[in-house]
């Protein structure tokens, strides 16, 4: 599977996306147990809310950081993302 730059994406229902105060950090819960997020992830998977395909989230964390040439990074995150169930592309 790979992302489709045109569609979409957005996060599995089965799977949620919550700030865990504990960890203090985000975590995807989900039935088998918890994903424990680093910032750069959560960021990313905040905007996978199936109004936002890939070049533009790219776009929004480019403006969000000051950053650019950040396309490569997300894409990989969100392959394994994908590959992981997180998130859907319809």
């Amino acid at each position: 599977m790979s992302i489709n730059p045109e569609q979409p994406i957005k996060f599995s229902p089965m799977h949620r996306l919550q700030w865990e105060e504990a960890q203090q950090k985000f975590v995807i819960l989900y039935p088998e147990g918890m994903v424990e997020l680093n910032q750069s992830s959560a960021e990313i998977l905040r905007l996978c809310d199936g109004a936002h395909n890939l070049p533009q989230i790219v776009s929004e964390l480019e403006q969000k950081f000051e950053a650019s040439g950040l396309t490569h990074d997300i894409t990989a995150f969100l392959e394994i993302a994908l590959k992981n169930g997180w998130i859907q592309q319809h």
